[in-house]
Order: structure tokens, then C-alpha cells, then sequence
């Protein structure tokens, strides 16, 4: 990390790009940094509030140089520190010095070992996503109003882009699943058709048949359906009629 504030101004907000999350926040990280002189590193965060700072895997984080990643790592681990303090309540956590400060006693001695005195979290909600934006300093205050508020302008923005990309990969993955649904139906329908022969039952018993065998055998159901169409389903009746819980279920007549 260096003691030095960076010598160019941040690229205007809206600048920041499209692209996978992480590396989103690490741009976000760098900007954040060059809107505080005193600031040392910085480090941005992504959660969904649903997780939390208490979710099994680490959210994404972008940071501008890898002396970060303890202290953030130790705040993850132990639930305390200004990250999960910022998500939890919503408003800025930090501290003008971590020696005068007896709040989070683990992120406190490792922010310490890396020579890291002040910091502050800006944490920045939007449609169910919080981003977090911490600066760090190896001298004590490190916020003034100046810098909070050109940090908050690159945090606020930086996160409307981030939600916005998120429900657009969403908003893709729906239009695939939808399009692989388009795609199978026809093969499932002519699966259905033969079951319904074979067995005399109506269409919502054999799809009900073949979605309990996909599970059972842990297949995909169109793979099963191509199955049964491929053999013009010989041999169905013999494995259907000897599974008892067909029969139990009522699915079948005894």
C-alpha cells in the first residue's frame, strides 16, 4: 500500500463500465481511493441482503492492493468490523484511530499489523444490493467532508450499475431457461403421448411419471423424455408397473 494519495483524479463516475462484479469493484475501490488524499487502500463489497456478512462464501470484493484482504477476510470471519457494521445498520462505520478504538477487537489487530490507523465504511443500498465502500489510512482522520462526499457520489453510482447489470444477467438467464423450455417441450409432450398409450393414463399422471423418474434416477427429464421417444417406449410399461410406489401413489391401477 502506499503513503501516497494517487496523483490522477478518478475517471467521472459514470465511467466506472460494465463487467463481472469483481472486477467492478475493484475500479470502484480505485476510485474511491483517489477521492481521499490520506487514503492509503481502499476495498468495495457486494452483498445480497438476504446473505449478509454472515454468508457462508465471501461476497465479492474488489480492493486496490492485496495487503487489503486480511482485513477484510478477518471481518467476514468474525461478523464485527465497520463492513458488516455498515450492512447491518446501513449508515457509515469507521474510525478516526484504531488504537484509541475497542470495537472490533480481531479487525482491530490485523488492521493494526498492516499499519492501517483510521478507516471509514460507506455502505450504499439498492433494489436488495448493498455495496460497501472502505477507505483506509496509515494516519489518524482520515474523512473530511470534502472526501465523504465525493466518495458517497462514486459509491451511489457505482452501485445503481452494479444492480442494473445483476438484473440484466438475470433478465438473460430467464430468457435461456425460458428458451431451453421452448426447446424440450415438444420432445416431452411426444414422451407423455407414448406413456399415455402404454399405460391407458391421462397427460398429467404420465408427466407426474416421468418427472418422478427423472428425480429418482437423477437425470434431466428431457434426456429421460428422448429416451422413451428414441425406444417408442419399449420396455416402459414392465419398469413403470414394477416400481411400487406408482402404485402406492395411486398413479397407476393395481
Amino acid at each position: 500500500m502506499s503513503d501516497h494519495a494517487p496523483a490522477a483524479l478518478p475517471e467521472p463516475p459514470g465511467l466506472i463500465g460494465a463487467g463481472p462484479p469483481a472486477s467492478m469493484l475493484v475500479k470502484l475501490a480505485e476510485q474511491a481511493a483517489a477521492c481521499a488524499p490520506a487514503c492509503c487502500g481502499a476495498a468495495a463489497t457486494l452483498t445480497i441482503d438476504e446473505s449478509g456478512p454472515a454468508a457462508e462464501s465471501e461476497p465479492p470484493t474488489g480492493l486496490t492492493h492485496p495487503d487489503l484482504a486480511p482485513l477484510v477476510a478477518v471481518q467476514w470471519e468474525s461478523g464485527e468490523g465497520p463492513i458488516p457494521a455498515a450492512i447491518r445498520t446501513g449508515e457509515p462505520a469507521g474510525t478516526d484511530d484504531l488504537l484509541a478504538e475497542d470495537r472490533w477487537p480481531e479487525y482491530r489487530t490485523v488492521a493494526l499489523d498492516a499499519g492501517v490507523r483510521s478507516c471509514a465504511t460507506l455502505p450504499f443500498r439498492h433494489e436488495g444490493v448493498t455495496v460497501t465502500v472502505t477507505v483506509c489510512g496509515f494516519r489518524p482522520g482520515l474523512m473530511d467532508d470534502q472526501t465523504r462526499t465525493a466518495t458517497a457520489l462514486v459509491g451511489d453510482l457505482a452501485t445503481h450499475t452494479l444492480v442494473r447489470d445483476q438484473r440484466f444477467e438475470e433478465v438473460l438467464t430467464e430468457a435461456d431457461q425460458l428458451d431451453t423450455a421452448i426447446r424440450t417441450r415438444p420432445v416431452v409432450d411426444q414422451a407423455c403421448g407414448i406413456l399415455m398409450h402404454i399405460l391407458g393414463c391421462d397427460a398429467e399422471t404420465a408427466f407426474e411419471i416421468l418427472r418422478q423418474r427423472s428425480q429418482r434416477t437423477n437425470s434431466k427429464l428431457v434426456d429421460l423424455a428422448k429416451t422413451v421417444v428414441g425406444n417408442r417406449g419399449r420396455g416402459v410399461e414392465a419398469e413403470v408397473v414394477s416400481e411400487p410406489h406408482l402404485l402406492r401413489g395411486g398413479l397407476l391401477p393395481e
